[in-house]
């Protein structure tokens, strides 16, 4: 039996709706005796043989994707995960992961995503005929979505996403922020919304570590570190902050600082309390945070000046 004639134009054609190379397509054609459709299930299967040989793979690189609707009021960010850094960056492999941005703004969670229709198959099912495109394990490896009366975002060189969420419409804002939570890596809106179980443990452990260190600078001569009481506001209650002003008033008595002069001094010196003992807030909570822009000041500052609030937030990055 003859081989079945395939023109270049049933390989571009093939070539345009599935993404596999040009002797891919070809050879797929050949398989199925011209027929378009058969064609893609060829492709296909060896998607899924590739995709299972390659099922144990790590695929920590990739590309981070965003897709806004038109009122601003809804976005999603995505990570489209592949194997290597080198088909992450692939042109074809970015407007992959945007299509599938575009369509998981649609959805609420990643399972009705990846059940998806793509072009007559889901979502799920074109991950797999990639995998045999591409060579390389592919797959959804991040999905979040936000809802908000203005939904901002910033995406970091394809491999951090981010959205936040803002009382109102100001695009300078709700791209400012969502650059913090890219570069800063938030995992709170506020110290408000931490465990108290989870504060006391991490209070422990890093006082812990601290300890630890000043052991060794000890031996060492150096400087120790200072050793906080506290790690977040939600631990300085009333009476925690009334004893801290006692006791800078006691040091104050010390010094022999004139009493008249101490309510100049104080207020200082309560700050430097409060920031010495929120080191957790400073770290894990976004409004507690110093803005990237503006060191001076922390983002709950910098949102308030611009007379809007920060609802809240999502992050997705590679691996």
């Amino acid at each position: 039996m003859s081989e079945v004639k395939i023109s270049a134009a049933q390989v571009n054609e093939l070539r345009k709706a599935t993404g596999a190379g040009m002797m891919d397509c070809k050879k797929a054609l050949v398989e199925a005796g011209g027929d378009f459709d058969k064609a893609i299930d060829v492709l296909r299967k060896k998607g899924q043989k590739v995709a299972e040989k390659r099922a144990d793979r790590d695929s920590s690189e990739g590309a981070a994707a965003i897709k806004i609707n038109d009122d601003n009021t809804v976005g999603v960010a995505i990570v489209l995960g592949c194997e290597t850094d080198f088909v992450g960056k692939n042109e074809s492999f970015l407007a992959l992961a945007g299509q599938f941005a575009d369509i998981a703004i649609n959805f609420d969670t990643k399972e009705d995503f990846l059940a998806a229709d793509f072009g007559g198959m889901t979502v799920a099912e074109k991950l797999v005929e990639q995998t045999g495109v591409v060579g390389e394990k592919l797959e959804i490896t991040a999905f979040e979505k936000l809802e908000a009366p203005y939904v901002g975002s910033y995406v970091h060189i394809n491999k951090i996403g981010a959205l936040v969420g803002l009382s109102e419409a100001n695009e300078t804002v709700g791209k400012d922020v969502a650059m913090q939570v890219a570069s800063m890596g938030a995992s709170s809106l506020s110290y408000k919304d931490f465990d108290p179980a989870f504060v006391a443990s991490e209070t422990e452990a890093r006082i812990a570590v601290i300890e630890k260190d000043n052991i060794e600078l000890g031996r060492l001569g150096k400087t120790l570190k200072n050793v906080p009481q506290y790690i977040s506001m939600s631990q300085l209650t009333p009476e925690v902050m009334a004893k801290a002003e006692e006791d800078a008033k006691a040091e104050l008595k010390a010094e022999g600082k004139p009493e008249q002069i101490w309510d100049k001094i104080l207020p200082g010196k309560m700050d430097r309390f409060v920031s010495d003992n929120t080191t957790l807030d400073q770290e894990q909570c976004l409004l507690d945070q110093r803005f990237i822009k503006d060191e001076k000041m922390t983002v709950a500052d910098y949102v308030a000046s611009q007379n809007v609030s920060v609802t809240a937030f999502k992050r997705v990055s590679l691996g």
